[in-house]
């Protein structure tokens, strides 16, 4: 077992953001969100990440109610990358991935070689080796994202939460991102816009609208041209691609 969400709600002030949504997460598998934006993406993930707590429902991590879970054994488990991330000290790019090591450490413990091995593998996974000794005003936006998902793989976590982390980047960083998630060997859970990454990188997609669940599995049985219609408001046909089995949105005028 993985995270799992139980018949969700949660609310700001007297809106409704999540509405009775239940879904799991397949441990090792890659797990996308999508839906238009205000469909509750976000306030999905901050919840299965243990960042805000539900009206009703309850989430779960190996069948435990992470609400009863402290912070620090949280942050030892799940790795959360948020969609505006950043990082205001101008630190060189291997400080940055040491903050990730912060909840396996006590006050008082020094660097450790356990430390030091995470980072570094962290580093070199997330192709970041290279440029460890950079300061992180002088990245690409591309290579900034990259650091912040390196750093959550310092973590060491067995599942890895992202919040759209392909904004704004170029299409060759946002393939070489979904490429490197994609073949972490752990549980990863990530809102996208882009339905073709989603086609083509995820293991099943969720679909969201207002708050609720209307369609989840494979990419294949999810994506068609009716609910690209229907959720996204989008006329486009939707076809095998000759290289895979995952389907292709062609969009049309």
């Amino acid at each position: 077992m993985s995270i799992k969400a139980d018949n969700l709600t949660w609310k700001i002030g007297r809106k409704t953001i999540l509405d009775g949504v239940t879904m799991e997460a397949q441990p090792g598998r890659m797990l996308g969100l999508l839906g238009p934006n205000g469909s509750g993406k976000t306030s999905l993930l901050r919840l299965l990440a243990g960042l805000k707590r539900p009206h009703s429902g309850s989430v779960t991590l190996d069948r435990n109610d992470i609400g009863k879970i402290d912070r620090r054994s949280i942050a030892r488990r799940i790795a959360f990358v948020e969609q505006h991330a950043t990082t205001n000290a101008n630190l060189k790019v291997v400080d940055v991935v040491k903050l990730g090591r912060f909840p396996h450490r006590s006050m008082f413990s020094g660097w450790t070689r356990a430390d030091e091995e995470a980072v570094e593998g962290a580093l070199s996974r997330a192709g970041m080796a290279e440029k460890r000794d950079h300061r992180w005003q002088d990245l690409s936006g591309g290579e900034k994202q990259r650091t912040h998902i390196a750093r959550a793989l310092a973590q060491s976590p067995r599942e890895l939460i992202l919040d759209e982390p392909t904004n704004h980047l170029d299409i060759q960083h946002q393939i070489g991102l979904m490429r490197l998630v994609s073949d972490l060997p752990i549980t990863s859970i990530v809102a996208l816009h882009d339905l073709n990454h989603a086609a083509m990188f995820c293991d099943a997609l969720i679909i969201m609208q207002q708050g609720k669940i209307v369609a989840s599995g494979a990419p294949q049985d999810v994506l068609s041209e009716s609910l690209l219609r229907d959720v996204f408001s989008i006329e486009a046909r939707v076809e095998s691609s000759p290289y895979h089995s995952r389907p292709h949105i062609h969009y049309l005028r």
